[in-house]
């Protein structure tokens, strides 16, 4: 295994490089040092975090008011401590137990209140799921990948003009599931020219929410390098209506209480998520079956949701040679039944999410169990300041696989990569390319 630790100091928080975790163009700005350099500690070992906390750059004094609790849970601790020339230290104890402590901040100054949190993990390469594997789990989605078989991909494609231009032919796809009529759109982004027999291929599953593709269009480095890239969306949704209608049917099927991760959990043959799956290997299908595939090479890359999606499409298909996957959603999401950190999209017992026929359920399309299948090399990131995907649920999913696998950790990175990272994913895939059948 290789890890990477990539540290932002102080100098790059204040450019554009740290701008999503620090109020772009603000007047103020919190530094947070952990007394170890790699954020990471041992069980036992206690952890002490130098906070400092600056207005129009200069340091300001005052009284920060800190607490202390389990990643995502609540605080168990707390406490004030008063800066002096901006600066002041934090003991933020020790955990018993492997997992990723947070300290969070806040102080009042000039009338306003600043916060911001850091998170350190003890042990953190022992953090283990709380979701265990169904003995069937494995039987179950071989058996829907064979009855998603019998019905063979049908897809559509239709050149559009204005996302394409003289390096890049993007087209619009409307991929078809299966006989219950679920579908992907998708955009497909091919080398201007391509020669047959000549690209590798790249399926980009979509992050969490009923949002439009086009984003998915903005990697355009990938078809300007080589790679077809597939953006898909998966809910079979146009991507040409209006944002004002994208707005609408979001409000109106995504919910807190009416996503489509809680629609059908009670019955695991009728989740929501099952067809989302399936046709991520039917979306493979539409790639391979492009003549201008080298015949050899598929990758999957995605993050959050997306990151997910790579994963898993990842174990349930052995064509797919190379998986990057950033801060991946549906980890370990039975956890939060336990009192435990749980993984994106944060279920809640008001939800109804963790009644026994759910809690059926939720093992058999969690990544941490089908991260444990995966065979193929995998490069994942995350940060450990993220509070949507928690470095808790990643580390659940690094922990689990025996593949061949490298990590690229972010610390300071909340749920966000840079532009640096995504193209370093890229130039992975290049390294991984296969030449020869």
């Amino acid at each position: 295994m290789k890890q990477i630790l990539l540290l932002f100091v102080m100098l790059c928080m204040l450019t554009g490089i740290g701008a999503e975790n620090y109020p772009y163009r603000s007047d103020y700005l919190w530094v947070t040092v952990p007394d170890h350099a790699d954020w990471l500690y041992q069980t036992g070992e206690k952890a002490s975090v130098e906070v400092q906390f600056y207005k129009y750059g200069i340091p300001r004094d005052g009284v920060v008011e800190w607490e202390v609790g389990t990643d995502l849970l609540p605080s168990d601790r707390s406490g004030s401590v008063r800066l002096k020339n901006g600066r002041a230290k934090i003991s933020m104890g020790t955990a018993a137990k492997p997992c990723f402590r947070d300290l969070r901040l806040k102080m009042t100054l000039d009338g306003k209140t600043y916060r911001h949190h850091v998170k350190v993990g003890f042990s953190a390469d022992k953090i283990q799921p709380f979701t265990q594997e169904p003995k069937d789990f494995w039987s179950f989605w071989q058996q829907e990948l064979d009855e998603s078989r019998k019905t063979p991909v049908h897809f559509t494609k239709e050149y559009v003009k204005d996302m394409s231009d003289e390096r890049v032919d993007c087209y619009l796809l409307k991929i078809d599931l299966d006989s219950r009529r679920h579908a992907f759109y998708a955009y497909l982004l091919m080398p201007h020219g391509a020669r047959k027999a000549s690209c590798p291929v790249v399926l980009t599953p979509p992050g969490a929410g009923v949002k439009t593709i086009k984003d998915g269009t903005a990697r355009r480095f990938y078809p300007e390098n080589g790679f077809i890239r597939l953006a898909i969306d998966i809910h079979g949704l146009n991507p040409t209506m209006t944002d004002r209608q994208w707005a609408e049917i979001n409000a109106a099927f995504n919910g807190r209480d009416n996503s489509y991760f809680r629609q059908n959990l009670e019955d695991r043959d009728q989740y929501y998520m099952k067809h989302v799956y399936l046709g991520l290997t039917k979306a493979i299908d539409v790639l391979t079956s492009l003549p201008e595939w080298d015949g050899r090479n598929v990758f999957v890359q995605g993050g959050s949701q997306g990151g997910a999606l790579a994963l898993i499409a990842t174990a349930l298909d052995p064509r797919i040679t190379g998986c990057c996957a950033n801060h991946p959603a549906l980890s370990d999401m039975a956890a939060g039944s336990a009192g435990l950190t749980s993984g994106y999209p944060h279920f809640t017992k008001e939800s109804g999410a963790y009644s026994d026929a759910c809690m059926k359920t939720l093992p058999y399309y969690d990544v941490v169990n089908f991260a444990r299948h995966i065979k193929t090399p995998v490069y994942m990131t995350w940060g450990y300041n993220d509070d949507t995907c928690p470095p808790t649920t990643s580390y659940a999913v690094w922990n689990v696989m025996t593949c061949e696998k490298e990590c690229l950790l972010t610390p300071v990175n909340e749920h966000w990569t840079s532009d640096a990272t995504d193209r370093s994913q890229m130039e992975w895939m290049r390294k991984k390319i296969k030449n020869e059948k």
